[in-house]
C-alpha cells in the first residue's frame, strides 16, 4: 500500500492538522517508508511464537488486599465542615 498527496491530507484533515502543500509533500514518502516497514513484519515467520507484552518476564508485585479503616477517623474528620458522634453531618435533603 502506499500513500499519495491526497491521501496525507485527507489523513492531516481528519486529525484537524493544518498543513501546507509543502509540508504535505514531504510526509508522503515517510509515510510510505513506515507502511514498508510494516509490510516486512507482515512477511516474519512467527509461527510457534507465544504473544507477548514485554520482553522481559515481569511479575507484578502485589501487596495483599487487607481492609482496615485507616485509623485515621479524628485527622479525616477534622477537614469536614460538621462532624456528629464521629461521622460527616450533612444537611436533610429529603423531607
Amino acid at each position: 500500500m502506499s500513500v499519495d498527496t491526497n491521501t496525507v491530507r485527507h489523513i492531516a484533515k481528519l486529525a484537524r492538522l493544518a498543513m501546507s502543500e509543502e509540508e504535505l509533500e514531504r510526509l508522503v514518502p515517510e509515510l510510505n517508508n513506515i507502511l514498508g516497514w510494516v509490510e516486512q513484519l507482515g512477511e516474519v515467520n512467527t509461527d510457534g511464537v507465544e504473544p507477548l507484552t514485554a520482553v522481559i518476564d515481569q511479575k507484578l508485585r502485589l501487596r495483599d488486599d487487607v481492609v482496615n479503616d485507616g485509623n485515621c477517623r479524628d485527622e479525616v474528620l477534622a477537614n469536614a465542615p460538621d462532624a456528629q458522634h464521629g461521622f460527616f453531618a450533612v444537611p436533610k435533603v429529603i423531607e
